[in-house]
């Protein structure tokens, strides 16, 4: 049995983390200042979790968070494109500053590794499909600049101090719990809400864009091998975890409107700044290095979803 200490355990993908982990029978220790995640993301679960209420920035209680762990799951962030753009100086101390106290702490208490949730908004608007770890970065919003310097600092801890990182870059995570109730959250969970409550949704742009949407659940996988793989063949690597494919928005749609009973259509606004048009991930690297097969597709993941998020 090994502690994990999960960054963000309030939010969407870091509680799902959670879940996962006591169901295999490990021991759990959470941080979250709350800044994006929500206490009752943790309800059930938060008498079988060893919780501190903390921020990452705060040096003195990630040492603390961190002694004795033997694995780091560092999902915390503020995960933001927009709000990025307006406030970049936030996004740096969160998703930079923040990080670096992560791998400091991790190194100080000799930690096994540390698995960091990167983005693939570190490839930019680049036009080749689909995206692999070879290809230069192009980062675009400052969101993406943070997240990818977050990789460099996680492979230069690894170089440097020899602290075991692997860094999986995320494509377009969906699923339950996910909050639909910010601005800046995914669009799935702003859809299903929406069109169940009869309520018209908002595509940003023309609806072609295309995103490679990954359930949760997948995500929760790569996180687990990616603590086990040989060091040898995931250390100090990047990985894309996706499903490799790539579904447009007005296509999501309509899947969803099967689902939802929705009769009406969408509303079309202007195209936000910062966003890509396409983004599709070759996993084959992760496939290889890390035994990472998606086992849920973006049709099943999406039926999961909406029935959560209906309540059945």
């Amino acid at each position: 049995m090994a502690l994990y200490l999960i960054t963000g355990v309030g939010g969407f993908i870091g509680s799902s983390l959670a879940r996962a982990l006591l169901a295999r029978g490990e021991k759990v220790r959470g941080v979250d200042n709350f800044s994006t995640g929500k206490r009752e993301n943790l309800t059930e679960i938060l008498d079988r979790i060893d919780f501190c209420e903390a921020d990452i920035c705060d040096l003195d209680a990630m040492q603390q968070a961190c002694a004795g762990v033997d694995f780091v799951l560092h999902q915390a962030a503020i995960p933001s494109v927009p709000k990025s753009v307006l406030d970049p100086l936030g996004s740096n101390r969160a998703n930079v500053d923040g990080t670096v106290n992560v791998l400091v702490a991790a190194r100080d208490a000799k930690v096994k590794r540390v698995v960091y949730a990167a983005s693939s908004s570190a490839y930019g608007d680049t036009p080749t499909l689909p995206k692999h770890e070879a290809m230069r970065p192009d980062p675009i919003s400052p969101y993406a600049v943070a997240k990818l310097a977050g990789e460099h600092y996680m492979v230069s801890f690894y170089r440097c101090y020899g602290l075991e990182t692997v860094c999986l870059r995320y494509f377009n995570v969906f699923g339950p719990r996910q909050d639909p109730s910010s601005p800046y959250s995914g669009v799935l969970a702003k859809f299903i809400t929406s069109m169940l409550h009869g309520e018209q949704p908002t595509i940003f742009g023309d609806g072609e864009q295309s995103r490679d949407f990954t359930y949760i659940d997948n995500v929760v996988d790569g996180n687990l091998l990616a603590c086990c793989a040989p060091a040898a063949r995931a250390a100090g690597k990047v990985f894309n975890v996706a499903t490799g494919r790539r579904i447009t928005l007005n296509e999501t749609f309509r899947a969803l409107q099967a689902l939802t009973s929705y009769s009406g259509q969408p509303n079309y606004g202007s195209e936000r700044s910062g966003d890509i048009k396409h983004s599709l991930a070759d996993i084959s690297r992760a496939e290889a290095d890390l035994g990472y097969r998606p086992s849920v597709s973006f049709e099943d993941g999406l039926r999961k979803t909406v029935e959560w998020y209906r309540g059945e």
